[in-house]
């Protein structure tokens, strides 16, 4: 078995592909763009979702990427073994080109033979669909697998939760899959013991996702017009494997983030033997990695009490309070300089995100600023609850309720585990479990309403989602002629009521300017304008006076979107993934209805079409 770094693995699985004739693209923001759905992405598949419901990829029908992503579903997972929030996915994909057969084919390849992973055979196992309802058992898959000499016993049938993947969001491409895991046993932890066995002797490194159907609005599924190919492969449990590591994060990838960890908090990483210490350590090193990674986007957000901002949030506070708990500096009011890690963060990853370079500054500042804003949080919680410490001494028990501890938590951001600990000091507990009663029904009301404001997705490809897609277009250049060319598109987020759009600029605009821009606008919609697409270089496509945005790596080949009569005689042109309306006639009356700050400056605009 080859033992290789997270670069040497990124380079080998990248040229593998390109061997086998994909273009190696660009992977995309953590911020996708387009798709209320998600906060992040998620999957390494995400920005290519267009492609798979049938956009044309500018660099053909086989790809080959690596892209970051963030998952904070298991948060509370993270600082075992194998959790993170933030992780990398190496993807090859075929757009309507290869199936089932050469897809497996090429994954075994890859991961068996001596020029590339050589991890021996007998330490493979495979997955395939079971099938359900109409959807037929993959039997096809499991053919293909024994064919290359995987034995039957090695080979296991396991239903839609396991074997099932997508949409990302609630709409999009879907289908049956094929999982790859390692067996990391000695022997099987009984008779039924086969890969996808939650014994924990076997880890799943890859996976090759079938895309065959489509999930609609409606939870219906109905089959793609090209079938496609989607995988992913995990680079940070790949090289733990390969280096016969038992965690990610005593891998070389957290080898300098744990060792900037230790120096600061006097503390020593044991590899998971010092249960809560090294769960600690695990958790600063993987939550700072994400919000260094999330500061150092092109589309960064900075911490809020909304979306991602409140995601990245959460995470700068869990590894401030774990840091408090590490004992570093002056356990009450020291700060434990999370930007320090963060530096080791950018200068490990820079090489494969230049960004994280290129933004550096804001990172740092950033982090230092919300520590800060947290110590100071912490403070005034710790205040408040002095303040009702008389009263509860008074309670006999000596039990604090649940109701207090949530009110702490939610009107001071104060942390359960810590009014935990301040109660302990005063020989107290805490009613945790009407505490999380609490939490519960605050979770509950926050998922409700973000459930109605999250519809459609970048699956969504219907007529009002279109339309507003190449409004954004309009209204981007319309703020360009109204405020100057420095109000450049920093996100935007489309469904089929609305738009939502960011853009720089240093102050609120004026009710006139708010006026100018939509006369702007409907002006170009009056017009009846064509709007027409051309694939062409980065180079040429910036010569032609096109916008390109926020600072993101393009493919060679990109796609141009102009509105206008031509070449020359245009109103707009922008590089992007589409799609749009053939012409601007049908779009509507545009209307303003909300302008705002979204961040530091960064002003948002909500407009809706009639």
């Amino acid at each position: 078995m080859n033992r290789l770094t997270a670069d040497e693995l990124r380079s080998k699985y990248i040229n593998f592909f390109v061997s086998k004739g994909h273009a190696k693209i660009q992977g995309k923001s953590l911020l996708p763009e387009n798709d209320p759905t998600v906060l992040f992405t998620t999957a390494g598949m995400h920005p290519l979702v267009p492609y798979l419901l049938g956009e044309e990829h500018p660099a053909g029908k086989r790809l080959v990427d690596f892209q970051k992503c963030i998952r904070t579903g298991d948060i509370d997972a993270v600082g075992d073994a194998s959790h993170l929030t933030f992780f990398e996915m190496l993807g090859n994909w075929s757009l309507g080109d290869y199936f089932k057969e050469e897809a497996i084919k090429m994954s075994f390849e890859f991961l068996t033979s001596p020029e590339w992973l050589n991890i021996p055979l007998e330490k493979l196992g495979v997955t395939v669909f079971e099938g359900e309802g109409e959807i037929p058992k993959d039997e096809e898959s499991a053919a293909i697998w024994k064919s290359l000499g995987v034995p039957q016993n090695r080979i296991a049938f396991l239903p839609r939760a396991d074997n099932w993947w997508g949409p990302a969001g609630t709409t999009g491409p879907c289908g049956p899959d094929t999982e790859m895991f390692y067996y990391l046993g000695d022997a099987p932890c009984g008779n039924d013991c086969k890969p996808g066995c939650s014994c924990g002797k076997w880890l799943e490194i890859w996976n090759d996702v079938f895309m065959q159907y489509i999930k609609t609005a409606e939870g219906t599924y109905e089959p793609l017009s090209r079938k496609c190919v989607d995988t992913g492969m995990g680079i940070e449990r790949t090289v733990t494997v390969l280096n016969g590591k038992k965690s990610v994060y005593d891998t070389e990838i957290f080898s300098q983030i744990i060792e900037a960890i230790e120096k600061q908090s006097g503390c020593k990483y044991a590899g998971g033997a010092n249960i809560e210490t090294d769960k600690s350590i695990r958790i600063i090193a993987d939550h700072v990695r994400s919000a260094a990674f999330i500061l150092g986007d092109p589309k960064a957000v900075s911490p809020s009490n909304v979306g991602a901002g409140y995601v990245l949030r959460r995470l700068i506070r869990r590894a401030v309070r774990h840091a408090r708990k590490l004992k570093s500096g002056d356990a009450k009011t020291g700060t434990f300089n999370l930007s320090a890690i963060a530096e080791v963060v950018i200068n490990q990853f820079k090489g494969p995100y230049p960004e994280l370079q290129e933004n550096r500054n804001f990172v740092i500042a950033e982090l230092n600023k919300e520590e800060e804003k947290f110590l100071e949080t912490l403070q005034k919680g710790e205040h408040e609850f002095e303040k009702l410490l008389p009263n509860l001494l008074k309670d006999p028990r000596k039990i604090m309720s649940g109701r207090l501890a949530f009110k702490l938590y939610d009107t001071y951001g104060f942390p359960i585990e810590l009014t935990e600990e301040l109660a302990a000091e005063s020989g107290m507990t805490v009613n945790r479990e009407e505490f999380e009663e609490a939490f519960k029904k605050h979770q509950e009301l926050s998922r409700s309403q973000s459930g109605q404001a999250f519809k459609g997705g970048l699956g969504d490809q219907g007529e009002m989602a279109v339309k507003y897609h190449t409004a954004t277009h309009l209204l981007h250049q319309a703020l360009r002629a109204v405020l100057g060319e420095s109000a450049a598109q920093k996100g935007s987020n489309i469904t089929a009521e609305r738009l939502r759009f960011d853009f720089t600029h240093d102050s609120p605009m004026t009710p006139d300017q708010i006026k100018k821009t939509e006369d702007i606008v409907n002006e170009q919609i009056k017009k009846d304008l064509p709007v027409s697409m051309e694939t062409m270089s980065i180079e040429d496509a910036k010569a032609a006076g096109a916008i390109a945005l926020f600072g993101e790596k393009y493919e060679a080949q990109v796609k141009v979107y102009t509105i206008g009569n031509s070449a020359a005689d245009f109103f707009t042109k922008e590089v992007c993934g589409g799609p749009h309306v053939e012409r601007t006639g049908g779009l509507g009356d545009f209307k303003i209805q909300k302008e705002q700050s979204s961040s530091a400056g960064v002003r948002r605009i909500r407009a809706v079409l009639n």
